[in-house]
């Protein structure tokens, strides 16, 4: 299988590439802002699937014909940027729905449910166009050309970022909750954490659009 030389150093570069907060970290950041801790875990477990999707595209040749192909990257590119900004609307125009009665209540009523939460981030993790450029750069490389089994090359070597990513985009989401719940002491500041975690998405969903590749 894949040297163990090789190994570590796909990993080092999994790491460098995942601390440095990226869609994926800011779209769980805005959804712990929204509407807290539950969401935040539901986005993280949805992005890290998002994100092995494209493992699995990359490992049977999609994600490489992506990374090529600058129409089809901006595409995708594009389609994550809007539905990033659609949610971040929607936080946004239902951030006076939030209360604090609610955080008190044992078995609070969710905004989204959690399938559609996770869907959610799985969208976002899908379309992550540092996603999409790191894994179909860079995983074909890694791999061992002369021991053959190249896609369970990628599929096992793609585990070890996933995993960086679930650890880190969860302490990410636990933070972002506790400020939240720091916050929310009246209706009017936790209605104002919920519009900045709307505004959060919505700058995300620009910033997306406006960078990437030039080619």
């Amino acid at each position: 299988m894949v040297p163990l030389d090789r190994f570590l150093a796909f990993a080092v570069m999994s790491l460098i590439v995942i601390v440095v907060p990226g869609p994926s970290v800011l779209f769980v950041i805005g959804r712990a802002l929204a509407h807290g801790r539950r969401t935040a875990m539901a986005t993280v477990f949805g992005n890290v699937a998002g994100s092995y999707l494209l493992v699995v595209a990359v490992a049977f040749g999609v994600g490489a014909l992506v990374g090529q192909s600058a129409t089809a990257f901006l595409a995708v590119k594009l389609a994550g940027a809007a539905y990033l900004v659609y949610l971040g609307v929607q936080a946004f125009r239902h951030r006076k729905d939030m209360r604090v009665d609610s955080l008190r209540t044992a078995t609070p009523e969710p905004a989204r449910s959690d399938l559609r939460t996770v869907l959610d981030g799985i969208l976002v993790g899908v379309t992550n166009p540092k996603g999409i450029v790191f894994f179909a750069a860079v995983l074909p490389q890694t791999v061992d050309h002369s021991a053959g089994q190249l896609p369970l090359q990628m599929l096992l070597l793609g585990l070890v970022p996933i995993g960086i990513g679930l650890v880190t985009d969860t302490l990410w989401g636990l933070g972002a909750a506790a400020a939240r719940n720091w916050f929310a002491r009246s209706d009017r500041r936790l209605s104002m954490i919920g519009g900045a975690g709307g505004f959060a998405m919505i700058g995300l969903g620009v910033t997306v659009a406006a960078t990437g590749r030039a080619d």
